[in-house]
């Protein structure tokens, strides 16, 4: 069995992604890792060149800067690295994923069990979605829980706009894959970095969504969301984390938006019903 792992990239270094350790913390389960590297204006290429592992692959890019359409260049990108995969696995990371050390077994079980089950496209992860900082997460349905990232590379997939796959089961129409879980975890941390990277990053990127920048305030959120983290970090993560005690406070009179609102009352629904009510962007078969 052979695994590729993939990401994209531009400007890590810059907006502040832990994108060398999201690299290195599935280095010893994969054969390569191809990055699609856009242009940057910072160290994120020598940065990856310092990690020094002969399985990382750098494939340059350009991106398409007219292309403002629904995230569409994002996709673009993706599928720029799979396609350059050579595995039998592909595993996307975005830069700010990482997986635990304690999980890589059960990956390439997951792997090996369903490499030649035709029922099974795709792996999926539980999610942790960490929140202002280390010790915080987010539980909501307006964050979704699971997401497929390991994909079987002799299917006709593609990633309209970077977050998901479509499997094109016949030449017009895409679907979201079958699936499987693997029983492991995916470390979310893009919410970690400083406000200010994350403005910074916010003011290079929405326009590829054809939308203006506006502020972030970590503050601004429904505080009833954030829960303790009590688990252990990947072991990679250690030197990156910013240093924090207790739970991110935020403010308490924030006023909820719409969508807040609305997941609200959907987080009462599951509770009641014990329903699972985040978005879905996969088919559970095993």
């Amino acid at each position: 069995m052979r695994v590729s792992g993939f990401t994209f990239l531009r400007n890590g270094q810059m907006l502040g992604y832990p994108f060398t350790q999201s690299i290195r913390s599935i280095l010893p389960i994969v054969d390569e890792f191809v990055i699609a590297l856009g242009p940057c204006e910072d160290e994120t290429e020598a940065m990856i060149a310092a990690i020094y592992d002969p399985k990382i692959r750098i494939v340059h890019t350009q991106w398409n800067e007219a292309m403002k359409d629904r995230g569409y260049v994002y996709g673009q990108q993706k599928m720029i690295a799979q396609f350059n995969c050579s595995g039998d696995w592909a595993f996307y990371l975005e830069a700010d994923e990482v997986v635990h050390e304690q999980d890589l077994g059960k990956i390439v079980a997951a792997m090996e069990r369903y490499k030649d089950d035709e029922r099974v496209e795709a792996l999926l992860f539980d999610y942790i979605h960490f929140y202002g900082n280390a010790n915080s997460y987010l539980d909501s349905p307006g964050w979704y829980r699971r997401a497929p990232r390991i994909i079987k590379n002799s299917i006709r997939s593609y990633a309209p706009d970077g977050l998901f796959w479509l499997v094109l089961a016949s030449n017009k129409i895409g679907r979201y894959p079958y699936a499987a879980l693997t029983g492991a975890t995916m470390y979310h941390y893009g919410w970690v970095r400083s406000e200010e990277q994350m403005n910074l990053k916010s003011q290079k990127v929405q326009k590829y969504w054809n939308k203006e920048h506006s502020a972030i305030d970590y503050s601004q959120i429904d505080p009833s969301i954030i829960k303790e983290f009590t688990g252990t970090h990947p072991e990679v993560m250690r030197d990156w984390l910013p240093k924090a005690e207790g739970l991110f406070k935020a403010d308490p009179n924030h006023v909820l938006t719409k969508r807040e609102r609305k997941h609200r009352w959907m987080k009462r629904l599951e509770e009641l019903f014990g329903l699972e009510l985040s978005k879905k962007h996969y088919k559970l078969v095993r």
